[in-house]
């Protein structure tokens, strides 16, 4: 549904941090830092990842999903299968 990864993508475009994520999604912080802290699809109560979904929609983000192609336009981030980081200039 939706992964760490994509979470933390998506409040960097919006250039919010945890607490507003939450606040914007009507979840607490430490259910964010939970949600964010998990490596690959973050687990929880699928009402509380709905909302944190939601909230990304109003806000303008849309979250692709693997497979998944995007036609309405405008920015977006997707993330190829991960691997190791990567250096800049290696």
């Amino acid at each position: 549904m939706i992964t760490s990864f994509q979470m933390r993508a998506a409040r960097a475009l919006l250039g919010i941090d945890q607490r507003t994520l939450a606040e914007l999604a009507g979840v607490s912080l430490p259910t964010i830092q939970r949600m964010e802290a998990s490596t690959g699809n973050v687990r929880g109560v699928v009402e509380t990842l709905m909302k944190v979904v939601e909230a990304f929609e109003r806000a303008g983000v849309e979250l692709i999903g693997e497979q998944a192609r995007s036609d309405s336009g405008g920015r977006g981030v997707r993330l190829k299968e991960p691997g190791p980081p990567r250096r800049v200039g290696a």
